[in-house]
């Protein structure tokens, strides 16, 4: 199967998927089938502030329109913040999409965990993760939100994490496991790889972007 990605929100994360499917597809003896099509990173940003659901909706949506054209037959956005139109964009896709909230969910419940701490966004937070239905999620105490959030997006749109960045996410992470219970700490921004990287601090983390990219492998070869 001909896989679509809309990719570049942000670009870090980007690879990380690119990466897992080049890694999914070699395992298995199979070719992979890929497109990405490059989203604007500050754009998307600026409308999932705003809440322009579906103002950011229809721009993707022209970018599956690009992948289906250039020979796609299932698409996926690369981004857990991306996913905050993700029902409206499914509404008007002209391709089937990959959503990464249901494969989480099917993943957490795979996993036999009943408490998730999330970090990422302000919204994937603030949601607990879009309302992920298979566990109870935990977010950081609320007058740690912004902060995260702005940690996050920077991140994102450098493509790299400066040491106090990581310092700040790994407490939040910290506290998330000592104080509010979290089993596991899913890394809600699929670039959050980048400040976790060769990091144990004593539980599991999971990084939603190898999740979600998992499925679309799973998908892909599947047909």
């Amino acid at each position: 199967m001909h896989i679509g990605l809309i990719g570049g929100i942000g670009p870090a994360a980007t690879e990380v998927y690119y990466r897992a499917l080049i890694g999914a597809h070699a395992a298995a003896g199979r070719r992979l089938s890929l497109t990405i099509a490059h989203a604007d990173l500050r754009e998307m940003a600026a409308n999932l502030e705003a809440g322009r659901v579906a103002e950011q909706a229809a721009i993707f949506a022209g970018h599956i329109d690009h992948l289906r054209a250039g020979g796609c037959e299932v698409a996926a956005v690369t981004s857990m913040g991306g996913h905050f139109c993700i029902g409206e964009l499914e509404a008007i896709s002209s391709l089937p999409l990959i959503n990464a909230i249901p494969v989480l969910d099917s993943y957490f419940v795979a996993l036999g965990v009943a408490r998730v701490g999330v970090l990422g966004t302000r919204l994937v937070m603030d949601s607990k993760l879009y309302g992920l239905a298979s566990v109870e999620v935990v977010a950081p105490p609320s007058d740690q939100l912004a902060a995260i959030h702005t940690a996050y997006v920077t991140l994102a749109a450098a493509g790299l994490a400066t040491p106090d960045q990581c310092a700040m996410f790994h407490q939040a992470a910290l506290e998330l496991h000592r104080q509010r219970g979290a089993e596991v700490v899913v890394l809600g921004g699929t670039d959050l790889s980048i400040a976790f990287a060769n990091a144990d601090l004593g539980f599991p983390i999971v990084d939603s972007a190898l999740v979600h990219a998992a499925a679309i492998a799973s998908a892909a070869m599947a047909s």
